[in-house]
């Protein structure tokens, strides 16, 4: 590792979406020295391997050579208050984070969620103060006006009607018959509806990496940015109550890379750890552990968010399916509201899917994904009792009864739409749908994977019969998606079972008054109880927010980023 002798300004630890943001932002003054420092591997405009630069994301996400190998999670509560069962978590490990492997939606949520965040403690982080943020950040190629913004670094387009499967059209048909609206712009005014997917992609059609559009070759030949890759942040360097910053390691070299001030970035379920292993967290649990006490934050590792998710799919006549390709697979939503009391407008998603998978199989089959938009199931993050072996992580979701009320319902309104007369000759089979062990080995991509449904792949358009007994092995689902929709208890059962996250985690190190013993950070990322130490990425977030959590997170970057550059002027 060639490191300056000198210390950094700021060292940004972990070179995700947030941590390129940072680098790319903070380097931007001259007299700002900035150390990125990522585990994973490097990623630029040439070194983008085809299928990871592909619009199609169903190979990125789940390819195991860009993830963190040990990370994992309980999902759902048992109804017994005791976990449930422990899976792997897909978080990215190469630069750019989620925005390198995530589904490449671009939305920014409700303006009521950042007058959440407000309320909540995080001053300045209302709606009117975060949209010139969302508007820096982004160039939109569809739309103008005073909520779009034409110079960000990051491009922004939505799915043209007209080139929306039979598929699409037949789900969006469905849901107008119901009473929603067609709007044209998911970023655009709040409201319920059908709405294209605004997804990131450039002019080429390739996928909008943070690490390719924030650090281009220009961005990384400033002298006073330095970029290291694969070498992990082993441990924080603190003194008293200051971060001097971190311990390196990279094969078996070791060493201290010292700063001025460090930044974590590494993601809302690791950021949380590396502060508890470092003494900054719940003081009777690390005493617990072993760890001396820097700062007492017992809200370190709680208020654990995530978008709770389930689905229902259908095998689809070849007419509506996708066209071979590597097109983005989402092409519409529906937003709508529950009405259940006290939750907002627009708390409920349905992502419209044509494509389940990167295998024959996936391509002939369409999905409705409903997630809870606004959760307020919380969960938590503990070290393990071997405080340097994987952490506890339980997301607890649907152990708010407003979660597990409104993922029924919106199963129930998927397997309505799914039956619909526009979709009749279009989606052939209903069957529930999620990630279950099974379906997790078969969309893992491999050489094997590849043949064993390039084979299953035309029994299935041949035989029903084959197609709805090769779906419920592979879902492990006794029960068909109307048989779960009449039978409430069975329904209950196979959510707390199977329901997923959207890979939408935050909320662990929240920011908040500093007065609030729950505050981790204060509103610009300051750790509380430690000086010369920030978190900036999704743990930072009080509630989660109404959106796909990417575009957040660069508005979140763009802003701590002013407040750094603002404090190191003279």
């Amino acid at each position: 590792m060639n490191l300056s002798s000198e210390p950094a300004d700021v060292l940004i630890a972990g070179g995700g979406s947030a941590g390129c943001v940072l680098a790319s932002r903070l380097s931007e003054d001259p007299a700002i020295r900035v150390l990125l420092i990522e585990a994973g591997r490097d990623l630029t405009s040439k070194m983008f391997p085809t299928w990871l630069a592909s619009a199609y994301p169903g190979r990125a996400y789940f390819n195991r050579g860009w993830l963190w190998p040990t990370l994992a999670a309980s999902r759902g509560d048992t109804g017994t208050n005791r976990r449930g069962a422990v899976q792997f978590y897909e978080q990215a490990r190469v630069l750019g984070g989620g925005s390198s492997i995530n589904g490449i939606c671009a939305n920014r949520g409700s303006p009521d969620d950042y007058d959440e965040w407000e309320e909540q403690g995080a001053c300045g982080w209302g709606w009117p103060e975060v949209l010139p943020y969302f508007r820096k950040l982004e160039t939109d190629r569809d739309f103008d006006g005073p909520l779009h913004g034409k110079s960000g670094p990051l491009l922004i387009r939505r799915h043209r009607r007209q080139d929306w499967t039979g598929y699409t059209r037949g789900v969006a048909d469905s849901f107008a018959a119901m009473g929603y609206k067609l709007l044209d712009d998911q970023n655009g005014e709040w409201a319920d509806g059908v709405i294209p997917t605004t997804h990131n992609v450039d002019d080429a059609g390739r996928r909008a990496s943070a690490a390719v559009v924030y650090l281009t070759p220009e961005v990384r030949c400033r002298p006073n940015l330095q970029i290291v890759t694969e070498t992990v942040v082993d441990g924080l360097v603190i003194e008293g109550t200051r971060a001097l910053g971190v311990r390196l390691r990279r094969g078996g070299e070791t060493i201290v890379a010292s700063a001025r001030q460090v930044i974590i970035c590494m993601g809302a379920l690791q950021s949380p750890v590396m502060l508890m292993r470092n003494g900054i967290g719940p003081g009777a649990h690390l005493r617990d552990r072993g760890i001396e006490v820097v700062a007492d934050r017992p809200g370190v590792g709680e208020n654990l968010l995530e978008h709770p998710n389930i689905g229902v799919s259908a095998f689809l006549a070849p007419s509506a399916r996708l066209p071979s390709g590597e097109g983005h697979h989402l092409q519409a939503l529906l937003r709508y509201s529950s009405g259940l009391p006290g939750t907002p407008s627009g708390d409920m998603h349905v992502a419209i899917s044509t494509r389940a998978s990167w295998h024959a199989v996936g391509r002939r089959i369409g999905s409705l994904g409903f997630w809870v938009n606004k959760a307020y199931s919380k969960g938590y993050i503990r070290l393990a009792s071997d405080p340097n072996a994987p952490a506890e992580i339980d997301f607890r979701m649907l152990s708010d009864a407003r979660d597990m009320a409104r993922l029924k319902d919106a199963f129930r309104l998927g397997v309505r739409a799914l039956s619909a007369p526009s979709l009749k000759g279009i989606a052939l089979d209903l069957f529930p749908s999620g990630f279950s062990s099974r379906i997790r080995a078969l969309t893992r991509p491999s050489p094997r994977n590849a043949v064993v449904m390039a084979v299953a792949a035309p029994v299935m358009d041949r035989s029903s019969t084959l197609r709805r007994r090769f779906m419920a092995y592979a879902m492990e689902s006794e029960h068909s998606a109307e048989q779960l929709a009449a039978d409430d208890a069975a329904l209950e059962a196979h959510l707390r079972r199977s329901v997923g996250g959207t890979w939408h985690a935050c909320g662990a190190c929240r920011m908040g008054n500093p007065a609030d013993p729950m505050a981790v950070t204060d509103s610009s990322g300051r750790v509380l109880g430690v000086d010369g130490l920030r978190v900036c990425d999704a743990s930072i977030m009080p509630t989660v927010p109404c959106a796909n959590l990417n575009v957040p997170v660069l508005m979140m970057a763009e802003k701590i980023a002013d407040t750094v550059k603002t404090e190191a002027r003279p």
